[in-house]
């Protein structure tokens, strides 16, 4: 036993002296570490900022321009006043993501005691952002009509108060920095193997290894470790340095626990990497191969939309991917604080989905190692 994990750890590191010659993937860790991270969290936002709205004013009145002024920065450029004959065409051209329309009279009525319409087209395109604008621009109609005519408040049979827990900001860039290292670790363990592979085919290497004393399974766990120790210390990195230092999230919950988690998730997705690899027959192939792949893993898993709101079907499906757990229990840690008496779950059915993965790639790998012979 002490003979083959002496083995298994020389393989090891002569597949990170390989990846410390490949610049290329040297580069490829970094920036999706840390320049990857950085602008998609800082880029990518779900909330309304400097969005750009008009205003179809035909009242004329103290509240419509009340209601303009209204309309203020980081969230809308300054508003445009466009004639009701100009709102489809400017929504259509996409100069305008929302027109508020300010029917004739709507002064004289609110005062009369009537109940006047107010238009807002949006530009559903953007859907987070429509969404999101459309609730700003009411709550904005609604603020400013009581505050220039209090008597016509009508008190709410119910009191509703809001606490939002975790992000009490609702700074979409907290959740997507946290998100991006997940998926990033997915994405770079099944490249990362699989490339290794490749990489021993490609350049010949692959028969030394078949003439020297070691089994297929030496070799394979010998990329898994390597190649996993690699993952595991740049997406701990990331979120101590970019993460919480850089981008000024704060991390809930235990890095160590989340850690610990990442080693059993590795298990899988690597593997995944081998198995994908020993399908394809170059690096090329493995690319097109690899990408549905980590496109299903990734939009799925419940990083970017709930799993909730998927189908009962595709629900019970994505139990058998390791990432709908990995993102989980990840989410759990980072962003809530859970502990180990809360994610356990989730990390047995990591453990569980890697046996499964890790038999499956050893017996696809021996194959293709006997097949080379």
């Amino acid at each position: 036993m002490l003979a083959r994990l002496a083995r298994i750890y020389r393989l090891g590191v002569k597949e990170l002296y390989s990846l410390r010659a490949d610049p290329v993937m040297l580069f490829l860790i970094v920036y999706t570490f840390t320049v990857a991270i950085y602008t998609v969290a800082t880029g990518a936002r779900f909330e309304v900022e400097n969005a750009a709205v008009a205003i179809v004013d035909e009242d004329g009145s103290r509240l419509s321009a009340r209601l303009k002024d209204a309309l203020l920065a980081p969230f809308f450029q300054t508003p445009e006043t466009i004639s009701v004959r100009e709102a489809d065409a400017a929504l259509d051209s996409g100069r305008f993501g929302f027109v508020l329309q300010i029917p004739p009279k709507f002064e004289e009525d609110i005062v009369a005691g009537r109940v006047p319409a107010v238009g807002i087209d949006v530009d559903a395109t953007a859907m987070s952002q429509a969404g999101n604008g459309a609730r700003y621009l009411q709550e904005i109609v609604q603020r400013e009509v009581l505050a220039m005519f209090p008597a016509r408040a009508v008190a709410a049979p119910v009191d509703v108060v809001v606490r939002v827990a975790f992000n009490p900001n609702l700074k979409s860039g907290w959740f997507m920095a946290v998100m991006q290292v997940i998926n990033n670790v997915t994405m770079l363990s099944v490249i990362l193997t699989g490339a290794a592979l490749i990489r021993e085919r490609e350049h010949g290497t692959i028969e030394h290894l078949l003439v020297m004393p070691v089994t297929p399974v030496e070799i394979m766990l010998a990329k898994i470790w390597a190649n996993g120790l690699v993952i595991v210390v740049a997406a701990t990195l990331s979120l101590v340095f970019v993460v919480e230092g850089a981008l000024g999230v704060p991390i809930a919950g235990s890095i160590p626990l989340f850690v610990l988690a990442t080693v059993i998730y590795l298990f899988s997705v690597t593997a995944l990497g081998i198995l994908v690899a020993t399908i394809a027959g170059s690096m090329a192939q493995f690319g097109l191969v690899v990408m549905p792949v980590l496109i299903v893993m990734n939009l799925l898993s419940g990083s970017t939309t709930p799993l909730e709101s998927m189908p009962e079907w595709l629900q019970t499906a994505m139990q058998a991917s390791p990432s709908t757990h990995f993102v989980k229990l990840s989410q759990s840690v980072l962003y809530r604080g859970a502990g180990l008496d809360i994610v356990w779950p989730q990390m047995a059915a990591l453990f569980a989905i890697g046996l499964v993965f890790l038999t499956l790639a050893g017996m696809r790998f021996r194959a293709a190692l006997l097949k080379a012979q």
